[in-house]
C-alpha cells in the first residue's frame, strides 16, 4: 500500500539539560582584603584614587646623642580603573517565544564571563606588584620543602605575622600533595588524601588558581644571559634607580621587558654577594636582591641595555631607605628570569580589591547584586528601545587592587 503525501508541521521543542557552568577558581576576589571597596562613599574623598598609610621607616643611631631625623609618610594609591561588561539584546518575538523562560541561564552565563575577567584581571596582580621572587621558572615548584624554603625567603626580610596567603597555579597542587603523602605525618596525611589540597599549613592559607598570569620575558632571561654592571645612574648608591649592563644580544630591542625580574649573582670574583636587608631594622638578611623592571629596554650596538628597576637600590649608611650593604659597582652581575607562570604570597590582608557599587540608570530598571560563587559585585541594567523592537541586558562592574610591593612575593612557575 502507498503511503500518501502528507504535509506535515515540524515542532521542535527544547529540553532544560542543566549542565553546570564551567567556572574558574575565583580565590583572589573572595580573599582579597575589601576595607576600600566603597571609598567613594568616604567622608571628604573625591576621584577615583583612596591614597591609605603604609608605615612609616626609621632608622636607629648608636649611643644617647641623638641626631633628629625626618619623617616620611608613606603611602600607597587604591585606583578604581577597570571597567568591564557583558551585553544582549532579543527582538519582543525572540523574548516571549524563545528566551523568557531562559533568562536566568543568560544571565548567569553573562555573570560568569564577567566574573572570570575580573578575577584574571585581580590575579595579575602577581606580575606587576612584587620584585622579590622565588624559583627560577625552569624547575617546578612541587614539594612541601620547597613551599616551606620559600616561606623562610619570604620571612626573612620581614613579613606581617598574620594572614598570610599563597596562590598557587592549581597544576602544580597533585604533585607538592603528592610530595606530602610521601612524608611520615600521618594526621596530616590523611586530610591531605582526603582533600587532596594543601589547605592551611605553618600558619599560612594556600589557595589554587587556574587564572594567574604568565609573564613574557625579554630574549636575556629566555636566552639565560648573564648580565655584568657597567655603571648606575647614582655612583654615590643612595638611589640608585637604573643600571646599564653588558651581556646581551647585540641591537636587540626585546632584551628587557616590563616586569621581568632580576637577581643578583652570587661568588662573583672581587664582589661581595649581595643581600637585603630587612625591611624594620635594615639588618642583613637571608634574602637575595631582586629588582623588578619597571619598562621594556633594548639594547645598543655592543650589547649593552639600561634598565629601569624597583625598588630603588640604596646601601647609604643610615637612610632610611637603605636595603642594601653594599654599593652596585662595575663588574656585579645579574641573571633575568625566562617566561614563567607568576603564583603569588602575599601577608598582612595586603591585597586591596575595590568594587564599588554602581549607580542606578534612571529610567531603566537598574539592580546590584554580589555573586555568591564569584565574589564579585555586578550592577544589571535592563530596558528596551523606544520603537525599535529590542530589549537590551546588560551586567557590568568597576574595580581596582593593589598591593604595596613589599608585602609580596612572586612565585615563578614554569610555562
Amino acid at each position: 500500500m502507498t503511503v500518501p503525501s502528507n504535509f506535515l508541521q515540524q515542532v521542535q521543542t527544547y529540553q532544560m539539560a542543566h549542565l553546570a557552568f564551567l567556572l574558574n577558581y575565583s580565590c583572589f576576589v573572595h580573599t582579597a582584603n575589601k576595607k576600600f571597596k566603597d571609598f567613594n562613599k568616604l567622608t571628604a574623598n573625591l576621584g577615583d584614587t583612596v591614597t591609605f598609610d603604609l608605615p612609616p621607616r626609621y632608622v636607629a643611631q648608636p649611643g644617647l646623642v641623638v641626631n633628629f631625623q625626618g619623617s616620611q609618610q608613606r603611602v600607597q594609591p587604591l585606583t578604581v580603573n577597570n571597567a568591564y561588561n557583558v551585553s544582549y539584546a532579543f527582538t519582543s518575538q525572540q523574548f516571549i517565544f524563545n528566551v523568557e523562560e531562559y533568562m536566568k541561564v543568560f544571565g548567569k552565563g553573562a555573570v560568569a564571563e564577567l566574573a572570570a575577567n575580573i578575577e584574571g584581571d585581580v590575579a595579575g596582580i602577581a606580575e606587576t606588584a612584587p620584585y622579590r621572587f622565588y624559583g627560577d621558572g625552569v624547575s617546578p615548584i612541587n614539594s612541601f620543602g620547597q613551599l616551606a624554603s620559600m616561606l623562610a625567603l619570604y620571612r626573612t626580610y620581614g613579613y606581617a605575622h598574620e594572614n598570610i596567603k599563597v596562590y598557587l597555579p592549581d597544576t602544580a597542587v597533585p604533585n607538592i600533595v603528592n610530595s606530602g603523602l610521601n612524608q611520615f605525618a600521618m594526621n596530616r596525611n590523611d586530610e591531605l588524601a582526603m582533600t587532596w589540597m594543601v589547605g592551611d599549613w605553618m600558619g599560612v592559607e594556600f589557595y589554587q588558581s587556574n587564572l594567574l598570569p604568565t609573564h613574557f620575558a625579554g630574549t636575556v632571561g629566555n636566552d639565560h644571559l648573564t648580565l655584568t654592571v657597567v655603571s648606575t645612574n647614582d655612583p654615590t648608591g643612595a638611589n640608585i634607580t637604573e643600571i646599564t649592563f653588558s651581556g646581551a644580544n647585540v641591537s636587540d630591542v626585546d632584551s628587557i621587558k616590563k616586569f621581568d625580574s632580576l637577581q643578583f649573582v652570587d661568588n662573583v670574583s672581587g664582589h661581595p654577594n649581595q643581600r637585603f636587608l630587612t625591611f624594620v631594622g635594615h639588618l642583613p638578611s637571608s634574602a637575595p636582591v631582586q629588582v623588578q623592571a619597571t619598562a621594556d629596554a633594548g639594547s645598543t650596538g655592543g650589547g649593552q641595555v639600561t634598565v629601569s628597576i624597583t625598588p630603588a637600590l640604596c646601601a647609604q649608611a643610615g637612610n632610611p631607605n637603605q636595603n642594601i650593604s653594599f654599593n652596585v659597582v662595575a663588574g656585579m652581575q645579574m641573571t633575568v628570569l625566562p617566561d614563567h607562570r607568576c603564583g603569588l604570597v602575599v601577608g598582612g590582608d595586603a591585597l586591596y580589591l575595590a568594587m564599588p557599587r554602581l549607580p542606578l540608570q534612571p529610567p531603566f530598571d537598574t539592580a546590584n547584586h554580589m555573586d555568591e560563587e564569584t565574589g564579585v559585585s555586578i550592577r544589571l541594567t535592563y530596558g528596551t528601545i523606544l520603537g525599535q523592537n529590542t530589549m537590551g541586558f546588560i551586567n557590568d562592574s568597576i574595580w581596582g587592587k593593589t598591593l604595596p610591593p613589599e608585602y609580596g612575593m612572586k612565585l615563578a612557575f614554569p610555562v
